[in-house]
């Protein structure tokens, strides 16, 4: 068995600042767009684009929902980033997020968002736990989450309306690592390295593993692919046919362990 790998850390400020960056490109992107665009159908199911608008501004907010709640007993288990992904990788039962208004203005909405969290959630302890659905959670850990919700549902948004969402480069970064964590969480071994240029590698997958050169099992893709695939939003298959992903070595096919985060994911 494969040493275990260390846990990667995150910038509490860098992701603070991220989650603020991501969600005013959301909400430059959202403002673009008119009533027709707003009532689009997006791929997750029935929710359409101004419900998944919507629901970004909760998801930021959920923070601070969480802040104003009591702390779990710290003698509590803390889950981590990678766990919080693996517990997201089930179905789930009914979120609980707060509810727009009917009619209510998005752009309103979202700049609300930005000023709760900005008040709140970027400036308490990180080390504060929350009771999140899955668990108790360190605040500078979940923060990390928000941002995978952030730069997920932004690639959402563009394939539902044709608008580009921006990413904010830490944002980007950071989805990319920890979706490639959450992969090597699931599949642990160290036979198939998994590269995701400029953000990521990771080993994965039992089997041999490699002491030094060129690994004889490499997967490398872009971050987006990545997190397409990751996420159940691309298959292995339509990758290989459409996208900038390479696969070569009898092992590197890693159909089996995808997607990592279900396809509607929030806490």
């Amino acid at each position: 068995m494969p040493p275990r790998a260390r846990a990667r850390s995150y910038d509490p400020a860098k992701t603070r600042t991220a989650v603020i960056a991501q969600l005013r490109m959301v909400r430059k992107a959202a403002g673009e767009l008119d009533a027709t665009g707003l009532d689009a159908p997006t791929r997750l199911g029935g929710r359409t684009v101004r419900e998944l608008v919507a629901h970004l501004a909760m998801a930021v907010t959920s923070a601070v929902r969480l802040l104003e709640r009591p702390a779990p007993p710290a003698r509590q288990v803390t889950v981590t980033v990678t766990g919080w992904a693996a517990a997201l990788a089930a179905p789930a039962g009914p979120v609980d997020e707060e509810t727009p208004a009917a009619g209510e203005d998005l752009g309103e909405l979202l700049e609300r968002a930005e000023a709760r969290f900005a008040e709140t959630a970027s400036v308490a302890p990180g080390d504060r736990l929350l009771a999140t659905r899955v668990g108790a959670m360190r605040l500078e850990d979940y923060l990390v989450t928000r941002c995978v919700e952030l730069v997920v549902h932004a690639d959402d948004l563009t394939a539902a309306t044709g608008v580009p969402v921006r990413h904010d480069r830490q944002a980007l970064a950071t989805a990319v690592r920890v979706l490639a964590d959450a992969l090597a969480a699931k599949a642990p071994g160290g036979s198939v390295e998994l590269r995701i240029p400029p953000f990521a590698v990771v080993q994965c997958v039992e089997g041999p593993r490699h002491t030094r050169g060129t690994p004889p099992n490499v997967v490398e893709t872009d971050p987006l692919t990545w997190i397409r695939l990751a996420t159940g939003r691309l298959t292995w298959a339509e990758a290989l046919d459409s996208a900038p992903l390479t696969a070569s070595g009898d092992r590197a096919d890693l159909s089996a362990h995808l997607p990592v985060l279900g396809r509607a994911h929030t806490v």
